[in-house]
């Protein structure tokens, strides 16, 4: 019997040490291609994914199961390229848990509109930072696009419970981009590429210019909405502050991705946090999100009057 609990003992601690970090949900929709192609080349995708990003280990912490960061890929397939060879676009979701709440704020809600790959049934997906490029580039950019959206999510995420705490996520996102594939079938990479894509991304947030968008994430989740329980108005205006401290940065520095990034998928969030405040904290947050946020300013017009 004892050797049986000791037995117990170590396999608890061998799964927890290995616990990984990620609660993801991969979704492969090829509707628009299932004509010309076997679908359950796309099943097996699917599968492949969501076992990459569920059993790597992605970070040196131990995650325990009801830490681990509940997140969304979805990968559409927009068309096919050549033989085995595909356009897709991918959205990327993930969530963090309020403190002493249910409910659960969004982290990243973002759609990349530029991923092209090459995939052949059964063949295996992996990802190693340190040979990000492989043999084959086209077959490499899937993984290399999808670690990196895993980093980012590591890193938004720790900046929410600790100043500057993704820090060593981002650079591992930079690390992406400065050896991403090449080929002419693959972008979203380069400068060049557009003012929105995964180079910009990942510049903003490891541009020491930018530092006060790490100050941003952490007063917004940390100590806005994690205080919302013990004392809503403290929560709020800390929210409020956050805010204010966009509305400068903005000003000083005009068309970041970073900002659209931040805000994306937030605008319910801050009209309900909102639209119970005092007028003149509604006054200020509509001012300022309807100049961050010209895609819903009519919305928070509205709501926060």
């Amino acid at each position: 019997m004892k050797r049986f609990f000791l037995l117990l003992i170590l396999v608890n601690a061998l799964n927890a040490a290995n616990a990984q970090e990620l609660e993801a949900k991969v979704t492969v929709n090829a509707q628009r291609v299932y004509n010309t192609v076997d679908k359950k080349i796309f099943t097996s995708l699917q599968t492949q994914l969501t076992n990459l990003l569920n059993n790597r280990k992605w970070t040196n912490d131990v995650f325990q199961p009801n830490e681990k960061i509940k997140c969304n890929f979805l990968l559409n397939i927009d068309k096919v390229l050549e033989t085995n060879v595909y356009q897709a676009s991918l959205t990327i979701q993930s969530a963090r848990p309020v403190f002493n709440a249910t409910y659960e704020a969004a982290m990243v809600n973002y759609m990349d509109a530029d991923v092209s790959f090459r995939y052949v049934e059964f063949q295996p997906v992996e990802f190693n930072e340190n040979r990000i490029q492989g043999t084959d580039p086209l077959a490499a950019n899937l993984t290399a696009v999808f670690g990196y959206y895993v980093y980012m999510i590591l890193g938004m995420d720790y900046n929410s419970f600790s100043p500057k705490g993704g820090d060593a996520y981002f650079q591992k996102a930079l690390n992406i981009v400065n050896n991403a594939p090449e080929n002419r079938a693959i972008s979203g990479w380069k400068a060049f590429d557009g003012l929105r894509n995964r180079y910009w991304l990942a510049e903003n947030l490891t541009n020491t210019r930018y530092n006060v968008v790490h100050d941003v994430m952490y007063t917004y989740y940390r100590q806005g909405l994690d205080n919302m329980y013990d004392n809503e108005a403290d929560g709020r205006r800390s929210v409020l502050n956050a805010l204010k401290q966009l509305k400068s940065f903005n000003e000083q520095n005009q068309n970041t991705m970073i900002l659209q990034f931040f805000l994306q998928g937030k605008s319910l969030e801050l009209i309900r946090m909102f639209k119970k405040a005092p007028q003149q904290e509604r006054s200020d947050a509509s001012a300022i999100l309807s100049q961050l946020d010209i895609t819903n300013a009519s919305k928070y017009k509205d709501e926060l009057k």
